[in-house]
């Protein structure tokens, strides 16, 4: 395994990432957005962190940045809009030094489900996987049929309820995990779970 800490050059300065890369047994690129960069929200997020572990073990490169302003990423927080920018070129630079046939993966939580699925919007990818999604926070629009959510059922930031009926709208998997909330306190287990088997990575 090899584990790279990079500073990944953007269109606004660079952006620091994480990448864990299984090795010649690699099957995809894994894309990992955090949630909210004003609430805290970082590459080290532990609902992030279950979703790289679990794209790294089932052999995809797991790709983590911070978002602008966070770390040691230049900028300052745009509403999603630099954010998509900057996920878009660091997606460019790290196809570049793998296998231009190596599916993509992108995974974000609360807010990076709302990053995410903009990128998605601008490049074909296997597997959309949105934790939490902030739909009731931000104006989403489609997603790929291949898309995946996954919501607790009392989730205290963006209702449940309202996750399922866009979800439905959209036609896509809708996965819910009981008794937890927004950040899966004491379910990150089953959230792993929940992920290789809905989202079939």
């Amino acid at each position: 395994m090899k584990r790279s800490k990079l500073r990944i050059k953007s269109a606004m300065g660079h952006i620091e990432t994480l990448i864990n890369d299984p090795g010649e047994s690699r099957c995809g690129l894994a894309f990992i957005a955090h949630p909210h960069p004003l609430h805290g929200g970082t590459m080290d997020n532990k609902v992030v962190l279950s979703l790289a572990q679990t794209c790294y073990e089932q052999g995809y490169v797991a790709v983590r940045p911070n978002f602008r302003g966070v770390g040691s990423s230049d900028g300052d927080y745009t509403g999603g809009i630099g954010e998509t920018e900057d996920m878009l070129a660091l997606i460019d630079f790290v196809r570049g030094h793998y296998a231009a046939d190596l599916p993509i993966v992108l995974a974000g939580f609360s807010f990076g489900g709302y990053v995410q699925h903009r990128v998605a919007q601008q490049l074909p990818v296997r597997k959309l996987v949105l934790i939490g999604p902030a739909v009731n926070l931000y104006e989403f629009g489609n997603v790929p049929a291949s898309t995946s959510v996954i919501h607790g059922i009392n989730d205290e930031i963006v209702p449940h309820a309202e996750a399922q009926v866009w979800a439905q709208n959209q036609g896509i998997h809708f996965h819910t995990i009981n008794d937890t909330g927004h950040f899966f306190h004491g379910k990150l287990a089953e959230l792993k779970s929940a992920v290789l088997t809905a989202c079939q990575l």
